[in-house]
């Protein structure tokens, strides 16, 4: 009795700071429906929200202390049929095989892949001798090969010859799975064209948001120098066709890739100049502003201008959690409540959950909620604490260096989980991009806006450009610099819940025991660092087998499969291309594993030592002696990766294992749906 009288007066120890645990319950029962092992059959969904509902209902009317313990266990049960309910919605039609012939669609979408190849996303499709409700509703197709007969455009009808095949599972067991992004996309299958896209219709007449995004897109392009106009568009539009590759990876290993990702810098930004620019022009009018409220008429006309960004921009995920942020922010200015507050941060939580539940396992979310809740949990404490700065001549840059340090430093554990680097020199290169950002680029973009009825927009477009020179010529520096970014391995899956968990204790919990989080976190980083990197990695086709050596991964080809490749190579840590991992794979030979490619190479592969491990891009013989995965096996199991045990035998983990039996990669599944 005493262990339950203690936590109920733990809890009513928390009265009022109860909240912003909402989106923590939430996420949790969304987390729980990632996590399972089988697809839930529906009844035992509408079991838990109809549990959810009712404990909903309990805790709104228990006014004890054990109310919040019954919050979370609907919360927990809503996240779960909130998530399995938007996996149902978003079904749609996935390609069971693969495809090459013609191909008919209308352009939705355009951006870049990671070779660099302009790549379309095309709906209303249509492909040669299929059923309506067999074509998926939505496929991705990169343009490879000698184009230029035309030039792709937003609602354009077009048609090519290509290569299609459903979405790929995680190249290795636990990896990023793709399949589950696409389905969650709408995308039903993916693939490429070497021949020209030609146009089967004009584009259709009437307005359309991603037609004037793109063609805003292309104007702002057309007024800037190249080294700067995919930067200006995507930061304007969200649209990132026009960046090249290079300007990427100099953005990535500066730490300043986040300024691409319109984003709470970007809406916070924005509200903020046309709220000081309304403010002041009220200010100008004495007979208006001593009559008016206009510090909440600004307020307004700031909102406005944020929900405008949000649809022009396309409205990522990290863009609606600034809308959210930056509307909670302008609304409780109208209100006359306290604008930045953790209540807040979880609202746009609770509210991107709702939307897209699936958002929770994206890097996105996860380091723009962590960076938000970092800062203002700082912040806030600052405020409370009356911690100053320095001297007020002071302030400005002290407040910036702050926030970039916790900026980075709640985001690092993110990034480099989701992305196997970290930068080095980010703090010293957003301490400079930062400042030119707030003071040159956004105003100019705001004024590039304001002038345009004028036709004066290229005043506010060259101040906007030799902002973008000057962060460009940051980033380029930095990235240049000996040892600008390290590499490390991927964390265990385990991880990344792990972590959150005792970070978001320390942050939301109020008291002494707040500092157990610390602990939880400390246990997160344990496992990522006692984790070990499999032995063996072979992909779902047989088509490249990774080996570990004490030299690193050694690849047994040294082209091919290329995503796959350097998706390995990173995981482990390295900044190495494939050609490189390749001349470490003569050193194999000595760990009995053979990898034979080619149909003839298999047809004349007869015998083998038991202890061998054959890996094969075509069938094998089922009666061969050895440990085989051939692509008949490697069909059903998808990527393996292998451990060496120590009496010398291999342990086994497929990907099909760690991925479950799920609606986005079992046909069978969607067929009884």
């Amino acid at each position: 009795m005493r262990i339950f009288e203690g936590i109920g007066l733990a809890l009513l120890g928390q009265r009022g700071h109860l909240f912003a645990w909402g989106p923590v319950g939430l996420g949790g029962g969304i987390g729980l429906y990632f996590l399972m092992p089988e697809e839930p059959d529906r009844l035992v969904v509408g079991a838990l929200v109809i549990f959810g509902f009712f404990c909903a209902v309990l805790a709104f009317l228990q006014k004890r202390a054990f109310a919040p313990l019954i919050w979370l266990c609907a919360l927990l049960a809503l996240g779960f049929g909130l998530a399995a309910g938007r996996a149902h919605w978003v079904g749609a039609p996935v390609l069971e095989w693969r495809y090459y012939g013609a191909v008919q669609g209308r352009i939705i979408g355009m951006d870049r892949s990671a070779s660099d190849a302009l790549r379309l996303t095309l709906a209303d499709v249509t492909l040669e001798n299929m059923r309506p409700d067999q074509t998926p509703a939505k496929v991705r197709v990169a343009m490879h090969g000698e184009q230029g007969f035309i030039t792709p455009s937003p609602g354009m009808s077009v048609m090519m010859t290509a290569h299609l095949s459903p979405p790929s599972g995680p190249v290795e067991p636990g990896g990023f799975d793709f399949q589950r992004h696409a389905w969650f996309k709408g995308i039903g299958a993916v693939g490429y064209t070497r021949t020209p896209v030609l146009t089967a219709a004009p584009r259709q007449n009437g307005a359309s948001v991603f037609a004037f995004r793109m063609k805003l897109s292309k104007a702002v392009q057309a007024r800037m120098s190249p080294d700067v106009a995919g930067v200006a568009a995507a930061l304007t539009t969200g649209d990132r066709s026009g960046l090249d590759e290079t300007t990427v990876q100099a953005l990535r290993a500066s730490n300043l890739a986040h300024l691409l990702a319109i984003s709470g810098l970007h809406m916070g930004l924005l509200a903020g100049v046309v709220f000081a620019a309304a403010r002041l022009a009220f200010a100008l009018l004495p007979a208006v502003s001593l009559r008016l409220p206009a510090k909440k008429i600004a307020a307004g006309i700031a909102l406005g201008a944020a929900a405008a960004y949000l649809v022009l921009s396309g409205g990522s995920v990290a863009t609606q959690r600034a809308f959210v942020m930056a509307a909670v922010a302008l609304i409780a200015v109208i209100l006359d409540r306290r604008a930045l507050s953790l209540r807040a941060v979880a609202l746009a939580g609770l509210v991107i959950l709702c939307l897209r539940p699936e958002a929770l396992l994206s890097p996105g979310f996860q380091m723009s909620f962590a960076a938000t809740t970092a800062l203002v949990a700082v912040f806030a404490v600052m405020r409370d604490q009356e911690v100053r700065l320095g001297p007020k001549w002071v302030r400005a840059f002290a407040t910036l260096f702050l926030s970039s340090l916790v900026a980075g430093l709640a985001t690092a554990p993110y990034a480099a989980s989701n992305f196997n680097v970290v930068s080095h020199y980010g703090l010293p290169a957003n301490l400079v991009a930062m400042p030119v950002m707030g003071l040159v680029v956004a105003p100019s973009a705001v004024l590039a806006v304001c002038l345009v009825p004028l036709g004066l927009e290229g005043v506010g477009l060259w101040a906007m450009e030799q902002g973008l020179r000057v962060i460009m010529t940051v980033a380029k520096l930095v990235s240049e610099q000996d040892g600008a970014q390290g590499f490390i391995p991927s964390p265990p899956p385990a991880f990344l819940p792990v972590f959150s968990l005792g970070m978001l204790w320390l942050i939301l919990w109020q008291g002494h025991l707040r500092w157990m989080g610390v602990a939880v976190a400390v246990v997160g980083l344990g496992l990522w660092a006692d984790t070990n990197r499999p032995d063996v990695l072979i992909s779902d086709t047989g088509g490249l087998v990774g080996v570990l050596t004490p030299k690193g991964r050694a690849l047994s080809k040294d082209r091919g499969q290329g995503f796959v490749a350097l998706n390995w190579l990173a995981n482990d840590g390295e900044n190495i291309t494939q050609p490189q991992a390749a001349t470490r794979w003569p050193e194999v030979a000595a760990q009995q594993i053979t990898h034979v490619k080619g149909k003839r190479a298999v047809a004349a592969f007869q015998t083998c030592p038991p202890q061998m491990v054959v890996v094969a891009n075509y069938p094998l013989a089922n009666t061969l002696p050895c440990q085989v995965y051939d692509a008949n096996s490697l069909r059903r199991t998808g990527a393996i990766a292998l451990y060496r045990l120590s009496d010398g035998t291999w342990q086994e983990h497929t990907a099909r294992a760690a991925s479950g039996r799920r609606l986005w990669n079992t046909p069978e599944i969607r067929t009884a749906d």
